[in-house]
C-alpha cells in the first residue's frame, strides 16, 4: 500500500509549498540546461528534513521531461559506484534524447567505509558533467567545501504550519474524510515544519476513520515525540546524561531492542576514544539484560537502560549539533534475509531429533552436519533422506548445495522411489496376509481397507533406517 507521502508528492514545481523563491531557481536552472550548458552545472538542495527538497528535485524532472537517477545513503556510494553509475549518467543523455537529472541525496552523510572516496568521486563527476546534476543535504556545511564551490546553493527552509494544514485538509477531502479544522492544525504544529511529518502523523490518526477528530489526533502525538530516531538524537547529541535517559521513558521499544539500534549507529557518530567507551558502556548494558533472561528479574532493565544511554551520553566530551542519517540494526536485516533457511534448518532438526530420539536442539548443534555426510554419500544418501522423509529444501542445506542443482534433485527423485518401494512392498505382504485368512469378497474388501489403515500406522511409527 502506498504511503500518503508518496501519493501526494507533488507532480511538478508549482505543488511544492512554501519555498516559492527556491522554486525559481531551480527552473531558472532547468532553463538554462534547455538553452545550452548553465554556468553552474550542479545544485544543492539543502534545509531541514521533510521541507521538500527530493520532491522539488523529483517534480522538476517531470515537469521538464527529463530521465532521472537517484543515489542515497541506503546505496553504497563508494567512488568506483559513483564512477560507474553517475558518472555515465551524468555525461550520455537517453535514447530519446531527452535529458538525464542525476539526483544525490543526503550529500553531507558522505562518511564511513560505505561512503569512502564518494565526495572525491561527486565532484569529478560535476567537472565533466554534461547533463543536470542537484545534490540534496540538510545540513549545507556538513558537505566538503570543494563539493560546495563546485556547486550553487538553494535553501529549502521550514514551512509554516498553516501552509501544512491546508495541504493535510486536501489530503482528507481526498481520502473521503472530514476533518476538524483543529485537528488538522494540531498535527501541522506538532510538526515542526516538516511536511513529510505532518503527512505521516495525518495518516496514521486518519486511517480507517470517516471523521478526523482532535481527540484522535491526540493519540498520535506521543509517537510523534517519541519515535526512534528522536530518542537517538538524545542519546548522541543530548545536553546531559539525565535528558538522554527521560527520551526513552515515552518509547516503545524494549531495551533489548533499543541497544540494537545505539549498537548499529554508536560507530556513525563516536570516533576513536569516545567510540571505545560508548561500546564498553554498551557490554555492561548487554550483561545487565543476559541477567534478566536468565532470573527473569526485570527490576535489573532500568540500570541496562542508563548504561546504553546516559552511559553512551556521558563518554562524549561535547554536544553535537547537525543532521545525522541514523540507520536501523542490520542485524535485524540479516535475520529476515535467514528467516527462510532458519525454518528449514529447524524442520530438518526436528526431523532427526524424533528419529533418534534426542532433543531438537541437540540435533540441531550435533547432527546436522553428520546426517549432511550421509547424505553426500552414494551409498547411504537416498536411504537417509528416505528415512527422515526430508524435502528438497532440507536435503539442500544439510548437503550445502541449492535446491535446483541436479545432485540434490536426484537425491530427492531417489528418496522417493525407495519410499514408494517400501509402501507397495508392504501393501503387498499385507494383501498376501488376508488373501490366506479370507474367503469371501466382502469380507476381504473390509479387510484390505483395515490392513491398509495398519500399514500405514504401522510406517508412521517404526524406524525405518538406523544410522
Amino acid at each position: 500500500m502506498t504511503s500518503w507521502a508518496e501519493k501526494y508528492r507533488p507532480k511538478n514545481l508549482d505543488g511544492i509549498l512554501g519555498n516559492a523563491k527556491a522554486v525559481s531557481e531551480l527552473r531558472a536552472w532547468a532553463m538554462a540546461w534547455e538553452k545550452g550548458r548553465p554556468e553552474v552545472k550542479c545544485l544543492i538542495l539543502y534545509g531541514p528534513p521533510g521541507v521538500g527538497k527530493t520532491s522539488a528535485a523529483l517534480a522538476l524532472a517531470s515537469e521538464m521531461d527529463w530521465d532521472y537517477i537517484e543515489l542515497n545513503a541506503s546505496d553504497q556510494r563508494t567512488a568506483e559506484i559513483i564512477k560507474s553509475i553517475a558518472g555515465p549518467a551524468s555525461q550520455v543523455s537517453t535514447f530519446s534524447g531527452r535529458r538525464r537529472l542525476v539526483i544525490l541525496d543526503e550529500a553531507d552523510n558522505l562518511h564511513g567505509t560505505y561512503d569512502r572516496g564518494g565526495a572525491a568521486a561527486i565532484l569529478r563527476v560535476i567537472k565533466n558533467a554534461t547533463q543536470p546534476v542537484i545534490l540534496i543535504a540538510n545540513e549545507y556545511y556538513n558537505i566538503e567545501k570543494p563539493l560546495r564551490d563546485a556547486c550553487r546553493g538553494v535553501q529549502f527552509r521550514s514551512i509554516r504550519a498553516q501552509t501544512i494544514a491546508s495541504l493535510l485538509r486536501e489530503i482528507c477531502r481526498s481520502e473521503g474524510i472530514e476533518c476538524e479544522p483543529e485537528a488538522v492544525m494540531h498535527i501541522a504544529a506538532m510538526s515542526g515544519g516538516d511536511l513529510r511529518s505532518a503527512i505521516n502523523d495525518l495518516e496514521a490518526a486518519a486511517r480507517g476513520l470517516k471523521h478526523l477528530r482532535l481527540e484522535d489526533v491526540a493519540t498520535s502525538e506521543r509517537d510523534v515525540k517519541a519515535s526512534i530516531f528522536r530518542v537517538l538524537d538524545s542519546i548522541f547529541k543530548g545536553e546531559d546524561s539525565r535528558s538522554a535517559l527521560e527520551a526513552t521513558y515515552q518509547l516503545d521499544e524494549s531495551p533489548e531492542d533499543l541497544i540494537h539500534w545505539i549498537d548499529e549507529n554508536l560507530p556513525i557518530v563516536y570516533k576513536d576514544r569516545e567510540l571505545a567507551k560508548g561500546f564498553e558502556c554498551l557490554s555492561r548494558a548487554d550483561i545487565f539484560l543476559g541477567r534478566v533472561r536468565r532470573r527473569q528479574n526485570y527490576t535489573l532493565w532500568r540500570y541496562a537502560a542508563f548504561l546504553m544511554t546516559g552511559g553512551v551520553r556521558a563518554v562524549s566530551s561535547k554536544v553535537r549539533r547537525g543532521y545525522t542519517q541514523f540507520r536501523p540494526p542490520s542485524l535485524w536485516k540479516r535475520l529476515g534475509q535467514t528467516r527462510k533457511a532458519r525454518s528449514v534448518r529447524d524442520s530438518a532438526a526436528r526431523k532427526i531429533a524424533a528419529h533418534c530420539h534426542v532433543s531438537t536442539s541437540y540435533a540441531r548443534s550435533e547432527l546436522l552436519n553428520f546426517v549432511g555426510a550421509l547424505l553426500r554419500s552414494k551409498k547411504t544418501g537416498a536411504a537417509v533422506a528416505a528415512s527422515l522423509g526430508l524435502n528438497i529444501e532440507e536435503i539442500a542445506l544439510l548437503t550445502g548445495s541449492y535446491p535446483t542443482t541436479k545432485k540434490v534433485q536426484k537425491l530427492f527423485e531417489d528418496a522417493q522411489k525407495i519410499i514408494e518401494a517400501e509402501q507397495i512392498a508392504m501393501i503387498d505382504r499385507g494383501l498376501k496376509i488376508v488373501d490366506r485368512e479370507i474367503e469371501k469378497p466382502e469380507d476381504k474388501a473390509m479387510k484390505y481397507a483395515s490392513v491398509s489403515k495398519e500399514i500405514v500406522q504401522e510406517k508412521r511409527q517404526r524406524s525405518l533406517f538406523d544410522f
